[in-house]
């Protein structure tokens, strides 16, 4: 269910608070939610995730995307909910897209290179080669 983009981060689509046990037990340290509050019927709330995380131990950070695309609100605090992470990351939304989009928008404004950005993410399973452009 966790996808590895590389040793800093995975994503996966919607969690819930099983999944943060996981999550904890194989050694993620933060938890980056992308998911917007009622986005989706029966979707597990933002607050029960972040109990759960606190319960593991873990850090929780909510940036919540809608599909309509990224804010540089919101690619900044990703890059600083990153640089802050204390060991390896896991984001979630819908389906890992936007976290993923996100994570590589970050990281391209850090100045990371935009072509290693789209095979890290390709070997996650997500084309983030639409936004390439942005990653320079």
């Amino acid at each position: 269910m966790f996808r590895k983009i590389d040793d800093s981060i995975s994503v996966a689509p919607q969690i819930d608070t099983d999944d943060v046990a996981a999550a904890a037990r194989q050694g993620f340290t933060l938890i980056i939610n992308n998911r917007p509050e009622q986005e989706e019927p029966g979707q597990p709330s933002g607050e029960s995730i972040r109990e759960a995380a606190r319960a593991a131990g873990l850090a929780y950070v909510a940036i919540p995307i809608t599909p309509g695309g990224f804010s540089p609100d919101q690619i900044k605090a990703m890059q600083q909910a990153l640089d802050s992470a204390e060991g390896p990351v896991l984001a979630f939304c819908r389906s890992g897209t936007r976290s993923t989009f996100c994570w590589a928008l970050a990281k391209g404004t850090a100045g990371e290179d935009a072509d290693e950005l789209v095979r890290k993410a390709a070997s996650a399973g997500y084309d983030i080669s639409p936004i390439k452009p942005l990653l320079r």
